[in-house]
């Protein structure tokens, strides 16, 4: 089974990109939802509980990621070690659960999964991918997406500075998708790149 890496900055489309792939046949590995349950796992709550105290947790005992997110992604000297360390708390077992679903598509006879996931060059999961397709869109664009969600722009340019830089991801991948115009444009470059792989 052959794995899709979507690359791209902040709110440029890859989650647009990856339904448009499940809609095509692929399997879709979802590390976002896979990272919000592990953030509910006992053993994950404990930890985040003596490392941030009390102040991330919502009224029903559970993490709050608004609230974690604020602290890992703030603009403040400790930010960064503070990101690294919920990294290494939560990707291991993400990994492990990703892994544990593409070998359930593989046995299905999924031709290919997509990987839709931020941080994807950052966990290491892209020496996973088989291709790593680039989503691109201009900042005045995926600014106006990411407020569309209630981001403020100190929130996105925090999220998007956290990140391997736009031209490193670039640089890095197989194929670039331009997703400036309609989903159905951008769908037409999805099924081309599909079809190269596929025929």
């Amino acid at each position: 089974m052959r794995l899709i890496g979507i690359l791209g900055g902040v709110a440029s489309g890859k989650s647009l990109v990856a339904g448009q792939l499940a809609e095509l046949g692929a399997g879709r590995l979802d590390a976002d939802r896979a990272a919000h349950e592990v953030l509910h796992t006992a053993s994950v709550e404990q930890s985040a509980r003596r490392r941030w105290g009390a102040e991330i947790f919502g009224p029903d005992g559970r993490i709050d990621r608004a609230r974690l997110a604020k602290l890992v992604f703030a603009r403040s000297p400790g930010a960064a070690a503070e990101r690294k360390y919920l990294e290494q708390l939560i990707h291991p077992e993400v990994e492990t659960r990703l892994r544990r679903q593409m070998e359930q598509m593989a046995a299905r006879g999924v031709p290919a999964a997509v990987l839709d996931v931020p941080l994807l060059i950052e966990a290491g999961w892209d020496e996973l991918c088989e291709r790593l397709w680039f989503v691109d869109a201009p900042r005045r664009l995926r600014l106006e997406r990411a407020c569309g969600r209630g981001w403020s722009e100190e929130e996105f340019d925090a999220r998007q500075g956290a990140q391997e830089s736009l031209e490193e991801k670039k640089r890095r991948a197989d194929a670039v998708i331009d997703n400036s115009g309609s989903p159905e444009q951008t769908r037409v470059q999805v099924e081309r790149l599909w079809r190269c792989l596929f025929g």
